[in-house]
């Protein structure tokens, strides 16, 4: 077998009958991306495969930055201001070293599927590679919105904060015809979710005059939050977003909440205690406002973030230096979350991701005990970051199947700065049709080629548009 050939992850007959003649060419949701909305009205032309593929400042792909440290490449050459070409022969350099890591092939996969470039990439072949790739990028066809467009993708949702004004999501909704595809806002209230961070009362503020609501307690908040939710609805916003590093259940007061609030605008010191109620209350109701609106929420679990503290504070957050989480009772505390919003019956939709597999049993058997009204209601996510591997996707969708009914699973998403990254929901495919491809050589299901076909393609595509609702 060569390099990323026409079966590459494809195990068995029925796996390559099942991914060419029904998975691959189905089209794609991303519900769930880290793409820029400005970048994709502005649609302009990059001027060379660095700023796309690796860095324009320290805004990039933090998956291949972490690489090229290992590699011993100088930051200059990664999110500094060194020669572009320098940069992409350093990339080069590092992904001749890079066999067994899945940047590998998506790297190849990026260069065959986009750039129809075949050889492998080295600092050899580097010189070639940046003339093809940067003649290619300067045509229409690698602006932003073809390069989605081209790559079979009906909705792409963006993250976005409650406080947006969400101005290029209204432009691009005038040009829905014309670009062929939908972007719609996801929200992501990270800026609500630290009140332990400096610069949390000037955010609420902010808040208070998009929303124009005046917050001045913890009823404010929620009150501004829920005219968020209206807006975003109105835009076609259906999911939001959750970023919990750590989690301990612990509810409050109103008159704690208000005092907790006051801290939190004065930035003074805040206990663990007080951030864990402000926390646990503020996703009671974040609950009951995606209930109301019949959205899905997404957790993004267990991560430590910015263990580099240096160079966070030189370059800042996202940047490579985060890691799998270690809080092993995370899923228990979320679990007392879960078990008090279904007293009152306001648990939405809700997609569970954890950066640590440790904690992908605990999610799936959880969530089983929350099911109910709507298909598949809570999901086990797909394998999240560094868990992004053809042995991670595997292993998360047979815990899915074996505790529950991975024909109803949402898929795969690409979690991606890039516009580029398209590529990883044909390599989640190929792994999704390996993996029922087994299942029949084992005899353990039918070996009923129509029947499996349509489940690919449900969880290809057909779920995610017909559970999300856009």
């Amino acid at each position: 077998m060569s390099l990323l050939d026409n079966d590459f992850l494809l195990g068995n007959d029925t796996a390559k009958t099942l991914f060419h003649d029904y998975a691959a060419k189905m089209p794609i949701i991303d519900f769930h991306c880290h793409l820029n909305p400005e970048e994709i009205y502005e649609n302009k032309n990059y001027p060379n495969i660095t700023r796309i593929w690796l860095n324009e400042g320290t805004y990039g792909d933090h998956y291949k930055w972490r690489l090229m440290r290992a590699n011993g490449v100088d930051e200059k050459y990664i999110t500094g201001d060194g020669d572009e070409y320098k940069k992409f022969v350093e990339w080069a350099k590092t992904i001749e070293n890079s066999y067994g890591n899945p940047l590998y092939e998506w790297t190849h996969l990026e260069l065959r599927r986009f750039f129809h470039i075949d050889e492998e990439l080295t600092e050899e072949s580097a010189p070639r590679i940046w003339e093809k790739a940067n003649e290619l990028l300067q045509t229409d066809d690698f602006k932003p919105r073809s390069l989605i467009k081209n790559s079979n993708v009906q909705v792409v949702c963006t993250t976005d904060d409650p406080a947006s004004d969400l101005k290029y999501h209204k432009l691009l909704k005038e040009e829905e015809a014309e670009s062929g595809f939908k972007t719609l806002p996801a929200m992501r209230p990270d800026k609500l979710i630290q009140i332990d961070r400096d610069g949390f009362g000037e955010y609420l503020k902010t808040l208070s005059d998009v929303s124009g609501v005046e917050i001045n307690d913890f009823d404010g908040i929620i009150k501004a939050l829920h005219q968020r939710f209206e807006f975003f609805n109105e835009m076609g916003g259906r999911l939001s977003d959750h970023s919990l590093l750590t989690y301990h259940f612990k509810e409050a007061t109103k008159n704690e909440l208000d005092a907790i609030v006051a801290k939190g605008v004065a930035n003074e010191s805040l206990t663990q205690d007080e951030i864990d109620q402000y926390l646990t209350m503020l996703l009671e109701n974040l609950m009951k406002l995606n209930t109301e609106f019949n959205w899905t929420m997404q957790f993004h679990i267990n991560s430590s973030r910015d263990l580099n503290r240096p160079m966070f504070d030189k370059i800042g957050p996202d940047t490579g230096y985060d890691a799998v989480g270690t809080q092993p009772d995370i899923v228990a505390h979320i679990t007392k979350l879960y078990t008090k919003m279904q007293d009152t019956n306001d648990v939405p939709k809700t997609i569970f991701y954890s950066l640590n597999n440790n904690d992908w049993m605990q999610l799936a058997t959880m969530m089983g005990c929350f099911q109910g009204g709507t298909v598949q209601k809570l999901q086990l996510g797909a394998g999240w970051w560094f868990n992004d591997t053809a042995e991670g996707m595997d292993d998360q969708l047979r815990i899915f199947a074996q505790e529950s009914l991975l024909p109803h699973f949402v898929g795969m998403l690409t979690d991606s700065r890039s516009f580029l990254s398209y590529p990883r929901h044909e390599y989640f495919r190929r792994v999704l049709c390996n993996f029922y491809g087994k299942l029949v050589d084992q005899g353990r299901v039918p070996n009923d080629t129509k029947k499996l076909g349509k489940i690919v393609q449900d969880i290809a595509y057909n779920n995610a548009k017909n559970y999300f609702k856009f």
